[in-house]
């Protein structure tokens, strides 16, 4: 009977999408139901909508066959959200893959944006970039290829101080009522009509006023942000996943309802801009500089990004074929090269003595023979210090920054900071954005000695002084390698560990978490809890409130896999 429900359930995807556009054999859906750090299960189908009603209508379906719904863009979730957790569901699982819609239209002369599900991060920057405006996010995404939608729906970003994280009040999306009921609520604040279809079909076919919209009472960004930042004496984050005064409908809902577009505000790009790259060996300078810039400027710099020598290293050695890839060829080329990637992949399957993950293992061996990419002057500091600093300034925060900079590097052999040129600074900002990739390419290429991959994504109280020894020698020693980064003007930070082989990664890491819990820390971040984290309570309710019968991305935050949550 289960089996023929299967086939009945296929028979109406493939109905409504294609026999192309269904995938069903395991080894095609694998593809999609494994993250790309950390998560996999079994998923029944994963379906590909070409339109926004085909979207709806595999909705409808997928609830009347009573099956949970994981709504999926570029799968680059880094806690595994995106995608199935075991195979323990009380019900079978679809992945719905809105790679395909991927529409983007400009609102009031490009001001705001209006973003659909699949619609990229790299996208947005392109159209806005003849209008001279900006999204909220460009560079410190640890995801290449990161969908709009995706960010929005787990609190991501951030490290853009002057804009903040991913938020919006306004958007389109469908929730599953107590009742069963599917229900499409539009809350963009643009005029669609009112019934399901009407209202995708005049938002796809662009049927409504594009320019001079009314000023929405809603926000389409934090804008508070800004200001909370600056108060380091403050002994709570400045942004996490659970923070309520963030929590709204599509922002932060983590897949519990199927969003279908987003309304966004975007941003003035600055007319001048320079790059400070700052070493140490002195953490406790850092923390200095941090305090004086927070509270003594009146304008921010764009970016301030720390990096241990560990991920400076490590995305040097492990992230040099992408850094090349986009430096030379752009982003536009990533997701080919992604596609690249898992073809040869899925065909080394079928090959018994081919390693796994043979991609990875030729485009490293590729990078090890390449030239070293890094800038001369940059790589100086690279052998002289531990702990960088990356400051992306723009217009009047230029000056300020370099001359606290001279003040604060005078008569000290221990402390250098370098003004780089145009070059030197694209260059040092892709070493920094593609540095998220450098643990699972480390774990690939040393397999003997890695065991799981152990990512943590860390909201440090904002008045935390002793960010740099939270973690005692007896963890850190129990890991293969350790990468540290993160967002400090903020006091976010990407600890992300490969733990040795035969480590208890789940004692270690309630050890772990123990030790951010006497510290007043807050996690996750910014990539939402996905299956790595629990949800506070705070959290899990509104989950159950935007899905009472927990059949959008069940299980998310460690809550339950069965339906209405028993």
């Amino acid at each position: 009977m289960r089996n023929d429900r299967l086939k009945e359930l296929e028979e109406e995807l493939i109905f409504i999408l294609g026999q192309e556009k269904v995938f069903t054999d395991e080894k095609k859906t694998r593809l999609y139901s494994q993250g790309i750090r950390v998560g996999s299960g079994c998923a029944c189908a994963v379906v590909f909508p070409k339109s926004l009603i085909e979207f709806w209508k595999i909705l409808e379906i997928c609830i009347s066959f009573d099956k949970v719904i994981i709504i999926q863009a570029a799968n680059t979730g880094l806690t595994g959200g995106s995608t199935p957790d075991g195979d323990n569901y009380d019900r079978d699982v679809v992945i719905i893959s809105t790679l395909h819609l991927d529409n983007l239209v400009l609102l009031n002369d490009g001001s705001q944006v209006l973003a659909f599900p699949g619609t990229t991060l790299y996208q947005l920057e392109d159209k806005l970039l003849p209008l001279g405006r900006g999204p909220h996010s460009v560079i410190g995404s640890s995801c290449i290829g990161a969908s709009v939608v995706g960010g929005v729906c787990n609190n991501s970003g951030g490290n853009l101080v002057n804009r903040g994280p991913a938020y919006t009040e306004l958007a389109l999306f469908a929730r599953l009522n107590q009742k069963r009921k599917l229900e499409l609520i539009n809350h963009l604040d643009i005029e669609l009509g009112t019934l399901p279809e009407e209202i995708l079909n005049n938002l796809e076919s662009l049927n409504f006023q594009k320019d001079n919209l009314p000023v929405s009472s809603s926000n389409a960004s934090d804008n508070q942000y800004k200001f909370r930042v600056r108060d380091v004496k403050s002994d709570t984050p400045a942004r996490f996943n659970a923070d309520r005064r963030r929590l709204y409908e599509a922002s932060g809902c983590a897949g519990k309802i199927a969003v279908f577009a987003v309304r966004l505000d975007t941003f003035v790009i600055p007319k001048k801009e320079q790059v400070f790259f700052v070493g140490t060996n002195d953490p406790c300078q850092l923390t200095l500089l941090r305090e004086k810039i927070l509270t003594t400027f009146e304008h921010l710099p764009d970016m301030g990004e720390y990096m241990h020598r560990s991920y400076f290293d490590g995305s040097y050695k492990y992230c040099k074929d992408t850094f090349l890839f986009l430096k030379f060829f752009g982003p536009s080329f990533i997701p080919k090269l992604f596609a690249l990637k898992r073809r040869l992949d899925q065909i080394a399957e079928s090959i018994n003595f081919l390693p796994s993950h043979p991609s990875d293992r030729l485009l490293q061996f590729l990078a090890d023979i390449t030239p070293n990419h890094i800038p001369p002057r940059i790589r100086e500091y690279r052998e002289k210090y531990d702990h960088y600093m990356l400051f992306s300034t723009s217009d009047e925060s230029i000056n300020p920054t370099k001359e606290l900079l001279k003040i604060e590097t005078s008569n000290n052999e221990e402390y250098e900071y370098l003004e780089c040129t145009k070059s030197e600074g694209k260059d040092l900002l892709l070493h920094r954005y593609v540095a998220g990739a450098a643990p699972a390419r480390y774990r690939i290429v040393n397999p003997d000695c890695s065991g799981e991959l152990l990512p943590l994504d860390i909201a440090l109280p904002r008045n935390c002084e002793s960010w740099y020894e939270i973690l005692p020698s007896e963890i850190l020693c129990q890991m293969a390698e350790s990468f540290q980064m993160g967002h400090f003007l903020c006091m976010v930070f990407h600890w992300d560990f490969v733990v040795k082989k035969g480590v208890n990664v789940t004692k270690l890491k309630s050890q772990i978490l123990q030790i951010l819990d006497r510290n007043n820390a807050k996690y996750p971040a910014e990539h939402n809890v996905g299956h790595l984290y629990k949800a506070d309570d705070c959290l899990a309710s509104f989950y159950r409130k935007l899905d009472p019968t927990n059949s959008f991305n069940s299980g998310i935050g460690k809550t339950s896999k069965k339906k209405f949550y028993k």
